[in-house]
């Protein structure tokens, strides 16, 4: 294992160096926050794609393969469809915006009233995602190096949360760019050959696996909308998917470089899906089916190669929890802190702060934050389903309404917000956090709760829409751009 271990710690190395990098470019909150909004096709795309494959996408889908087979494909699935959709419908016009977070967009459409409740929801669902993103740091690091879990989820982490706070956006895109790359190699050019010629071929495994497995419904059509539910319509609204959005150069860059991102994702998902086919064959009996990617791993590849792959695996965590956390970070900085700083204070005072050390500070508290509940907490599915219940039954609706509703007033999107939060998590308590229940009546709620309360209150302002189709327009005020930095493609 000692090349296994050199590959890996080569790899950890060289995330930390890009974030002092990162650290060199981010001079202004632009830069930090979303790279100066200057992302080129080629680097948002790769960037894209990183951020919503992690290690629930990686691990989570072979295990998906090993335990319904092909069709086990359908959970990364979905994200691609939901990728998709958010890049061809949507992306150019969330990236004319110019703002940094989901609650300043719906600050924007409703008139100022609805930042600071949906801030709070969007908080809960980055700081949960990172988490989960954290926690699996565990699984891969026990295969690397046989350490105690606590341990594994500090290294893990510590090492994302340095290069984040030392760069930003700036030093995740980077790092994002070549965890795209590793993993591309390590997942779908290495590893998904090796496991299918080791099973013996697509002819070995069918005749070793039941019919089911080779049914691309076989893992049951409730699973499957349920998936859409939570995934698809995840992608169309996640602080960490708008605020990647947010770093694309140009219109032009964000629908097209989103939709070869979601793409990839569709191949990605097959992969996964059909190494845990292979693993199955291999391995009938695993006690997890989450175990089935580290095990192969493990068992059928050369040194060296197996480091790479482990370092794939390593990426695609690292590339979901460093943009998790960055989102957690801005959404607690500049929709909650910043608000109820200025509700605290007098509003003559307007002394200048530094940004940039300011939202540096946030990733840093909310990194340690990840960090601590991830040790504490061991269910990351359980985790998982939590944070996009919250977020698709409380601001699925009113995000999705302002975009499209002309209609909808901020009297409508607070009581959606709330009423479908208040819902869902009721409902988890009462049917079970892993229940579909929650999700299905949460979001019913929350739309009944939008579509009332708007129509009984007052249509918004029609300088506040005026303002509104401005901004969609692409005719807000250009932010600075500092001039020592060079547009990447």
């Amino acid at each position: 294992m000692a090349v296994d271990y050199i590959v890996i710690v080569v790899y950890l190395a060289g995330m930390l160096a890009m974030g002092w990098w990162g650290m060199r470019r981010a001079r202004s909150k632009s830069e930090f926050l979303v790279a100066g909004r200057r992302l080129g096709p080629a680097m948002y795309s790769g960037t894209m794609a990183a951020v919503v494959l992690g290690g629930a996408s990686t691990i989570g889908g072979v295990g998906l393969g090993y335990q319904y087979g092909l069709s086990g494909a359908w959970m990364v699935l979905t994200i691609g469809l939901g990728l998709l959709a958010l890049s061809v419908f949507f992306s150019a016009r969330i990236a004319r915006l110019r703002v940094y977070t989901v609650s300043e967009m719906l600050d924007l459409r409703y008139g100022g009233r609805a930042g600071v409740i949906s801030g709070v929801v969007m908080w809960a669902y980055t700081l949960m995602l990172a988490v989960t993103s954290t926690i699996a740091y565990a699984t891969i690091f026990d295969v690397l190096f046989d350490v105690d879990r606590t341990l594994a989820i500090v290294l893990g982490g510590a090492v994302v949360v340095a290069y984040s706070t030392l760069g930003g956006m700036w030093s995740i895109t980077l790092t994002d760019m070549v965890q795209f790359v590793v993993k591309t190699i390590g997942v779908l050019l290495l590893l998904l050959p090796v496991a299918v010629v080791k099973a013996g071929g697509f002819g070995e495994m069918r005749a070793k696996l039941p019919g089911e497995y080779f049914d691309p419904l076989g893992i049951g059509g409730e699973t499957i909308f349920t998936y859409v539910l939570i995934y698809t319509f995840g992608m169309l609204i996640g602080q960490d998917i708008w605020q990647r959005v947010f770093t694309a150069r140009s219109d032009r860059t964000a629908r097209w470089g989103g939709t070869v991102a979601g793409t990839y994702c569709l191949a990605y998902a097959v992969g996964g899906a059909v190494i845990g086919t292979a693993a199955k064959v291999l391995y009938p009996n695993l006690d997890n089916a989450d175990d089935a990617f580290a095990t192969i791993v493990r068992d059928e590849l050369p040194t060296g190669v197996r480091g790479l792959v482990l370092a794939a695996a390593l990426a695609a965590v690292m590339s979901t929890s460093s943009g998790a956390l960055i989102a957690c970070a801005t959404v607690a900085n500049n929709d909650i802190w910043s608000r109820l700083r200025g509700t605290l204070r007098p509003p003559a005072d307007t002394a200048e702060h530094d940004e940039v050390k300011g939202n540096r500070a946030f990733i840093l508290l909310m990194g340690v934050a990840v960090v601590l509940t991830a040790i504490v907490l061991n269910d990351v599915v359980e985790a998982l389903t939590v944070a996009y219940n919250l977020l698709v039954g409380g601001l699925l609706v009113p995000i999705l309404g302002g975009l499209l509703w002309r209609r909808g007033t901020a009297a409508g999107a607070l009581a959606s917000v709330a009423v479908g939060g208040l819902s869902v998590t009721g409902l988890m308590a009462a049917y079970g956090i892993l229940a579909n229940e929650p999700v299905y009546y949460g979001l019913l709620a929350s739309l009944a709760a939008y579509v009332a309360v708007s129509l009984a209150t007052r249509p918004t302002d029609e300088a506040v829409l005026a303002a509104w189709r401005e901004r969609l327009a692409g005719r807000a005020a250009p932010e600075p751009v500092s001039e020592a930095v060079t547009a990447p493609q």
